[in-house]
């Protein structure tokens, strides 16, 4: 059961053997640029959560949404989850279906996954857009080092399947799911589809509460993410990083995303004084046309 909003031709592609999906939009108008877009979701999401950024984008450039394993219509497979398995996803479906540099759109974990593919694969990155970049790293920062021990034993028993899949099957109803999504919206009802449109669906897939207990098992492992900060001082790509002021799951004041334009002058950051987490969704308008302002002025120079 998945979700099929606003998004043209969605396309199946079967990688190491589990069907995952794609969605692809070209441009129509002769003058607009060669240069690819490539779209990865973030935790939760799928290609249908780009619906209002798949259409403006492609007015200028052939654009790719990817649905990262586990999630949206890709299948729930029975792996040990982590960014750096889908950063390979991404590059091996760039290298059979795009095979040029491209500009790579992430929101949330999938700009953990263009960090970390951009860092491994240079050859497929012309340019990174990240909207908001969380730091896995960052909540064993701030605990003191006697409590991490503590937290991690707390974080093993709450990810176990005993307890995590009767919370699944209960939270994945849409209506359970509303107050997470008005969470991570600043304005929810200023979306013209409802959010819970596009998390639920998935939720319903075979195998979905079992990769529901990988991915948390995973996501708090050490080994779940590399180093952000590490990874982006090493990048010599122009970068451009998207920030809502009213995002509350990952809040700009506690990410301090000025710490990776200090390892990394070229990352160019933009905050947006309205909208939340899924700013991409809640404001399309505005991140539309900066991606495509900052491409034409800092990347795609022909």
């Amino acid at each position: 059961m998945t979700s099929n909003l606003d998004v043209p031709q969605q396309r199946d592609w079967i990688w190491r053997g589990w069907q995952t999906r794609y969605a692809v939009a070209r441009p129509r108008a002769a003058s607009s640029s060669p240069m690819p877009l490539v779209l990865l979701h973030g935790f939760g999401g799928s290609i249908d959560h780009w619906r209002y950024n798949l259409g403006p984008l492609s007015d200028r450039h052939p654009v790719y949404a990817l649905d990262l394993l586990g999630f949206g219509a890709a299948e729930k497979a029975p792996t040990r989850y982590s960014v750096e398995l889908w950063a390979e996803q991404a590059y091996e479906f760039w290298q059979q279906t795009i095979a040029r540099p491209a500009v790579w759109v992430g929101h949330s974990i999938g700009s953990l996954s263009v960090v970390t593919l951009a860092q491994r694969y240079p050859e497929a990155v012309r340019g990174m857009v990240l909207i908001t970049l969380p730091d896995p790293a960052l909540r064993r920062q701030v605990l003191p080092p006697p409590l991490r021990p503590l937290v991690g034993a707390i974080e093993r028993l709450f990810s176990s399947p005993v307890l995590l899949k009767p919370i699944f099957y209960w939270i994945r109803h849409p209506e359970r799911l509303r107050p997470w999504a008005r969470f991570a919206y600043a304005d929810s009802g200023s979306v013209p589809e409802d959010p819970v449109e596009v998390f639920a669906p998935p939720a319903f897939d075979r195998g979905a509460s079992g990769a529901f207990c990988r991915l948390a098992r995973a996501s708090s492992e050490v080994e779940f993410c590399p180093d952000v900060v590490e990874s982006l001082g090493g990048l010599e790509i122009p970068g451009l990083l998207m920030w809502a002021e009213d995002d509350r799951m990952v809040p700009p004041k506690l990410a301090r995303p000025q710490q990776f334009q200090a390892v990394n002058p070229t990352l160019e950051l933009l905050k947006f004084d309205r909208g939340g987490h899924c700013v991409h969704d809640e404001r399309p308008d505005l991140v539309n046309r900066a991606i495509l302002d900052w491409i034409q002025r800092c990347v795609d120079v022909r």
